[in-house]
Formats: structure tokens, sequence, C-alpha cells
């Protein structure tokens, strides 16, 4: 159970610090693929780079505390951090994106951030 506490806990961390950077570097279908298109070159060409920003950094956070702290320190950041892909489920529902995208991205996303919770927790 460690190493698939472990390996989740990175994965997902990974994953995020690549969420961040595709928003950094593409942001138009990133913003696409998040549910609620943007124009890059518009108002929300700030917005969308804050995100990339955010992403990025609770990812590199998650993979620091992970290495340095320990597993209760991550579990504890994955529960936390759970709270970002519930309110982004509510974000793209009230702006008009998919429920699909709402429920199969966001809210399933906050979903494998709790069982990862919960994993390292039983570390």
């Amino acid at each position: 159970m460690t190493v698939t506490a472990y390996t989740l806990a990175v994965v997902l961390d990974l994953f995020i610090v690549f969420i961040g950077a595709r928003f950094l570097l593409r942001p138009r279908p990133s913003a696409a693929g998040y549910g609620v298109p943007a124009e890059p070159g518009g108002d929300a060409g700030a917005y969308l780079t804050v995100k990339g920003l955010r992403d990025g950094t609770l990812g590199v956070l998650g993979l620091a505390l992970l290495v340095f702290v320990g597993a209760r320190a991550e579990a504890w950041f994955m529960l936390c951090a759970a709270v970002i892909p519930l309110v982004d489920t509510l974000i793209v529902l009230r702006h008009g994106g998919t429920k699909a995208v709402a429920f199969g991205v966001h809210f399933a996303t906050a979903v494998v951030v709790l069982v990862s919770a919960g994993l390292l927790f039983a570390v």
C-alpha cells in the first residue's frame, strides 16, 4: 500500500505541474479543456496565467512536502487541495460548461485526490 500511496501522490503532483505549465504555454486549449473557454489575448489572459502559476506551484509544493516532510504532510496537503477541483466543478457548471467536464474531469479529480489523501494517511 505504501508504494501505491506514494506513486499516486507523485503522479497527481506531477500532473498538476503539467496542467500549470500547459496553462502558461497553451492557454486557449487549456481553458477549453478546463471546461470554460477563454480568450488569452483578451481580459482572460492574466487569469489564465495566474491559474497556470497556481497549479504549477501547488504541484511543486506537493512534491516538496512528500520528499522533505513525509506522507502525513502530503496527506493533509491532498485533503486541503481537494477543495480546488470540487470548486472547479461548480465554476464549470456555473459558467456554462458541460456536466461531462464538470463531473468527469473536476469532480473525478477531487475523488482521486481524496483517495490519495486516504492512502497517505494509512501509510
